[in-house]
């Protein structure tokens, strides 16, 4: 059985929409991208190697793949952060995309998320991690897939974007088993799904 582990960056109020760059989303006329890069420090980046370590893939939606795709392999070498991301594993849950996928080591998973991504976690041994893919992780803790959160939570309210939970969601029970905070505070937090989400 394959395990989940959702990463993300969030502000307070829960926006996850575009941490890393000015011009990263602008849908919905969103203006404050890059709104994480400020608080970026040692302890995150160290946070953010040990969360990648043992991982066997990555696990995306469409519009994150995209956006990853026409960004990362793109950037100058030797970079920690490209050669990851090129040389990980990458499956895509999309229903639009076509064949063959333009980065490297993609396999797309056509077909319902719930299903498809299901389907890859009880036949495989792999330790995935979604990064970004807001609206697949959504229907992932709908489905009780998402075995473990590692969130980035910024001191930051920005009353607008696009948020990691929407209000439509599920009850979904969840352990906290770690916590760090940053020296420039934002706090590292790592949950686990409680076993009795299990339907």
């Amino acid at each position: 059985m394959g395990h989940i582990l959702v990463f993300n960056h969030m502000t307070l109020d829960g926006v996850m929409q575009a941490p890393g760059r000015v011009d990263e989303d602008r849908r919905g006329g969103f203006t404050h991208g890059g709104w994480a890069r400020a608080n970026n420090d040692a302890v995150m980046a160290g946070a953010f190697g040990a969360g990648m370590r043992g991982t066997s893939g990555l696990l995306l939606g469409r519009w994150t793949y995209e956006s990853f795709a026409a960004f990362w392999p793109h950037q100058p070498q030797p970079n920690p952060f490209t050669t990851v991301l090129d040389n990980s594993p990458k499956f895509v849950v999309s229903r639009t995309l076509n064949e063959p996928l333009p980065w490297k080591n993609s396999t797309m998973l056509r077909g319902e998320a719930a299903d498809t991504v299901a389907t890859l976690k009880r036949d495989s041994d792999k330790n995935l991690v979604v990064l970004g893919s807001g609206e697949l992780v959504q229907t992932l803790l709908e489905h009780d897939l998402v075995d473990e959160l590692l969130l980035f939570i910024h001191p930051l309210l920005l009353g607008t974007g696009r948020r990691l939970f929407g209000d439509d969601g599920s009850v979904t029970r969840l352990q906290l088993v770690e916590t760090k905070p940053t020296t420039t505070g934002v706090i590292i937090a790592t949950y686990r799904r409680r076993e009795e989400n299990v339907r």
